[in-house]
């Protein structure tokens, strides 16, 4: 279904545009591993011809646990998406959790993301939009796709149309989340790019007692379903190591294996949208 095109950067999501894809570790844990990781993605797009936006969270503000690990928080973590920017060249996105912090963050996110706890945070909303920079909002796990509706309203009020939402699935049930493939096309019919975030979608919130987990293996066929379906981004949150990450590590996919799945993703959706 043909969607409103959102630019980043070079890289251009929705209106028919080839699959993009938002990729890089859950959580900034320090600049080293950062421009790594970022410099990897970076040689995987330009190798693979892969439209690439990258993410880290600076902040992680909804942890299980009060003793999870967060971040190093705004300032270290905007310096660093920051240089991840001027030295890659990649695009850069973050999660914003208050309208304090966005007056800092637009001066270096090329997208505002609104966690999906935070999707119905009307000032959240407001103020990110305001910015006129584009905003990506994560569908609450207590939303219906219908309700979105009421969500994009609110940020096109400000005159912002750069608009994206992304599916991560939906509570079933305790510690579990299931998705619903209807959502991607019901989201895609109020006329802008639909992500779908295929590590989130296989996370079990609060499944490890004070962390949560995940189920990595189902990854590749939750996202050759949602790439069939016709989503117009894929978000991955990759990393070196997994099982030694401190934060989302049991839904993360390694790092080096992003490219061949990204690959596989972009022919299939061509095949895809040649059927459309």
């Amino acid at each position: 279904m043909a969607t409103r095109e959102v630019k980043a950067g070079s890289v251009k999501i929705g209106g028919g545009n080839p699959l993009a894809f938002i990729a890089g570790p859950c959580v900034i844990e320090n600049e080293e591993s950062t421009l790594r990781i970022a410099r990897r993605l970076r040689e995987y797009s330009e190798t693979h011809g892969i439209p690439l936006i990258f993410k880290s969270s600076y902040d992680k503000a909804n942890r299980t646990s009060i003793d999870s690990y967060r971040g190093p928080g705004i300032d270290e973590g905007l310096h660093i998406l920051n240089r991840v920017r001027q030295e890659t060249g990649l695009p850069v996105i973050s999660d914003i959790h208050s309208v304090s912090e966005v007056d800092a963050a637009k001066e270096v996110l090329d997208i505002l993301q609104i966690p999906a706890f935070l999707s119905r945070q009307t000032d959240l909303i407001l103020a990110a939009s305001g910015t006129g920079r584009p905003v990506n909002i994560k569908k609450g796990q207590f939303l219906s796709p219908w309700d979105v509706r009421h969500i994009i309203n609110k940020a096109r009020s400000t005159g912002n149309q750069d608009l994206m939402i992304t599916e991560r699935g939906v509570c079933f049930g305790y510690n579990n989340l299931v998705v619903d493939m209807r959502s991607i096309p019901v989201m895609q019919g109020f006329g802008f790019p639909v992500v779908y975030d295929a590590t989130h979608s296989v996370q079990l919130p609060g499944g490890q007692g004070g962390s949560s987990g995940g189920q990595r293996e189902f990854i590749e066929p939750l996202c050759r379903a949602a790439v069939s379906t016709g989503c117009d981004a894929v978000f991955m949150e990759v990393h070196e190591d997994p099982d030694r990450a401190p934060c989302d590590g049991p839904n993360m996919l390694p790092l080096d294996m992003f490219a061949a799945l990204a690959v596989r993703l972009t022919e299939l959706s061509r095949l895809v949208k040649g059927w459309q």
